[in-house]
């Protein structure tokens, strides 16, 4: 490649580049800068510069992150020029977007002269993307450390409170066979009733909060139980029809598939008005798919007053897309209200442990 060769590709490259070139004196003054460097300025800015008024890169620069602030001028870049500024975040003040962070890297290309290069790599895309990944990372470990704290509870509830109710019991009807006044027996009988109810209650709770079905046999198995529970307390009618390739999946996804089901037949059971709900599960097409129907009372999704809090809608949503799931919600006024998951396999969560 000749010279000339050479410094044609590096004019296109400087003339065509994304990143932001802004050449300063050893005063601090903007000397040259290219198109994106440009379109980062206002319009004002730039006539200063180019007419050679006020060429100060301080009057764009909102200052560089160190160890101690997030903004700083200490040791500020252009005054101190042998530093290692070979990689660093600074924020300008922008046309029309207000302060943006930008990957900055800065040296001397003539040292006689004083001239240095600024080079800027708009960062806002990246953080916004780190931040949302942080923000999932994060939800997931709360759903998760809710989901343990959930379990340890149901285990403490079912191993510990409710045999010790269990063994009270079972005392109160050794005292019924023993030589006992009747006012005595009514009252061991009047407390027997509320152990008993209090222990039901104890064992539902324990289910609700974590089914140990859901852990040590899955999908199926919590889904059966769960509804036969929900048709044994209030009547609803669920059909059930599970339609899976595998006996076992990622616990993550089953978690989601499990508490989406049960706040949809929940949400059907108070405000559907129907007492019979349609639960389909099933894969299709490489997804683990959750189809909860019913065809009771049905609401307008767009007009913002379906009732009850909107929370359980909002977070079964979440949920989902936490595991790369797609949501699905289809309702209108007297015709029922359909949800529906679909959440990717890979071969990691299929079979799991």
């Amino acid at each position: 490649m000749t010279d000339n060769q050479l410094g044609e590709m590096l004019k296109k490259m400087y003339m065509n580049s994304m990143e932001a070139i802004f050449f300063i004196d050893e005063k601090g003054g903007i000397v040259g800068m290219n198109p994106a460097a440009e379109e980062i300025l206002d319009n004002e800015m730039i006539g200063r510069i180019h007419s050679g008024a006020d060429g100060s890169f301080c009057q764009v620069c909102e200052g560089y992150t160190d160890e101690q602030e997030l903004m700083s001028c200490t040791k500020c870049y252009l005054d101190y020029p042998k530093g290692d500024f070979s990689s660093f975040q600074v924020y300008l003040k922008t046309r029309g977007k207000g302060n943006v962070p930008y990957a900055a890297s800065y040296h001397t290309i003539d040292e006689t002269r004083g001239v240095r290069v600024l080079m800027l790599l708009n960062l806002t895309k990246q953080q916004q993307t780190q931040e949302i990944l942080q923000r999932t990372n994060m939800l997931k470990y709360v759903i998760k450390a809710q989901e343990d704290e959930r379990k340890r509870i149901s285990r403490e509830l079912h191993d510990s409170v409710a045999q010790e109710l269990l063994s009270s019991l079972v005392d109160l009807r050794v005292v019924k066979y023993m030589n006992v006044g009747e006012d005595v027996l009514k009252k061991l009988h009047q407390t027997e009733v509320s152990l008993t109810r209090l222990l039901d209650d104890i064992r539902h709770l324990s289910v609700e909060l974590r089914p140990a079905a859901l852990d040590d046999l899955g999908l199926e198995a919590a889904f059966r139980s769960h509804f036969k529970w929900i048709e044994k307390n209030y009547g609803l009618l669920v059909n059930f029809s599970a339609e899976l390739a595998a006996a076992r999946y990622n616990s993550e996804v089953e978690t989601v598939v499990y508490r989406v089901c049960q706040e949809a037949v929940l949400n059907a059971l108070k405000y559907s008005g129907t007492d019979e709900v349609h639960v389909r599960l099933c894969e299709e097409e490489g997804n683990l798919q959750l189809t909860v129907k019913d065809y009771g009372l049905g609401f307008n999704i767009n007009d913002g007053e379906a009732q009850g809090t909107g929370l359980g809608l909002y977070g079964m949503r979440e949920r989902v897309e936490l595991v790369s799931g797609q949501f699905i919600l289809r309702s209108a006024p007297g015709s029922g209200t359909t949800i529906q998951i679909r959440i990717p396999l890979n071969q990691g969560e299929v079979n799991a442990p």
